[in-house]
């Protein structure tokens, strides 16, 4: 895999975010912290709109956000100067590892694996991931998919020399799935709940006990140098900590909202925020969640993803650690 910061992907990521210009959101504040202005990034639908139904969404300082698709363009974004904080899972920090991007992880989110999945066909013969051996197996490369596909082969005593993997994107996996392309399908998010109640879709394993439940917020190692801005991220980060608090007492009314804004039934929103594996939270960084992104390293290092040895401890900045673990 080439590595992802490259100087194109870098042009790239800032052209996307300055194409985004016209639409980002401002606080309605007025401005204090000296004309400080944090550039957020966000996906679709959620934070802008989470912060406002929690009423955080008046910080004393001008906000603004710019929407992705993934944590890998995010990375992208911090690198080249064009956004300041964002979250996205355990990968795109270990390629950031890779490759020495200039962003830092500054705390930890809780939030769902149940959402991600091993989907086979209603009448497959696959019943167990032993079963997966010399099956055509779909995944998302380079994304939790993989990772926690190699660790499900690895306890049963499989690797991906035992099956036939195929790289797909999210749309082209559900149209191998739906055709039969593939005999099994490592997915996540609103694809699972969506192929099932199309097709009959067994789940044959969750990621739960795979995947740490730990996702990343990061922001961009300038932003952090400078004293208005490591303020601003810090506040920022204590209203999406308390926007999940509100969101936890009112997953009914956030299911109405967020599935207005993403075009996903609120019944399969709504199911899958009350099956999560744990409610999104934002905790400190620790020694436990530096070392679940080290083993996320290590096994893309054995995959030949990522050239090897990698040490993910510089990535961290725990800045934030009593300011989050006070606000608990």
């Amino acid at each position: 895999m080439p590595p992802i910061l490259s100087r194109r992907s870098l042009l790239a990521g800032t052209a996307g975010l300055l194409a985004l210009a016209p639409g980002l959101s401002r606080a309605e504040t007025p401005l204090n912290l000296g004309g400080t202005t944090l550039r957020a990034a966000k996906y679709k639908g959620r934070e802008d709109n989470l912060l406002r139904a929690a009423g955080q969404i008046d910080p004393p300082y001008a906000l603004s956000f710019g929407e992705f698709a993934s944590g890998n363009v995010i990375v992208e974004a911090m690198n080249a100067g064009a956004i300041d904080v964002g979250s996205m899972s355990e990968i795109p920090p270990v390629f950031a590892a890779a490759s020495g991007a200039r962003i830092r992880a500054v705390a930890i989110i809780a939030d769902d694996v149940n959402n991600q999945v091993v989907l086979v066909p209603k009448d497959s013969p696959i019943r167990e991931p032993s079963d997966l051996a010399g099956k055509r197996v779909g995944y998302v490369r380079a994304t939790t998919t993989q990772y926690y596909l190699a660790r499900i082969l690895k306890a049963a005593g499989l690797s991906f020399a035992d099956i036939t993997g195929v790289p797909l994107t999210p749309a082209d996996g559900r149209a191998a799935f739906d055709q039969g392309a593939i005999d099994a399908w490592a997915i996540y998010g609103y694809s699972v709940p969506i192929t099932i109640a199309a097709s009959g879709a067994r789940v044959l394993v969750t990621a739960n006990g795979y995947l740490s439940g730990n996702y990343i917020y990061a922001a961009r190692a300038e932003a952090l140098d400078d004293p208005r801005l490591s303020a601003a991220i810090g506040d920022y980060l204590l209203r999406i900590k308390r926007a999940w608090a509100w969101q936890q007492a009112h997953l009914e009314d956030w299911a109405t909202i967020f599935s207005g804004a993403i075009g996903v039934p609120r019944d399969i929103v709504l199911g899958q925020l009350r099956n999560a594996s744990q409610p999104n939270d934002l905790k400190p960084v620790t020694d436990d969640a530096v070392a679940s992104v080290q083993a996320v390293a290590d096994t893309f290092i054995e995959l030949g993803l990522v050239p090897g040895p990698i040490d993910v401890a510089p990535l961290f900045d725990r800045r934030y650690g009593e300011l989050l673990a006070k606000s608990a």
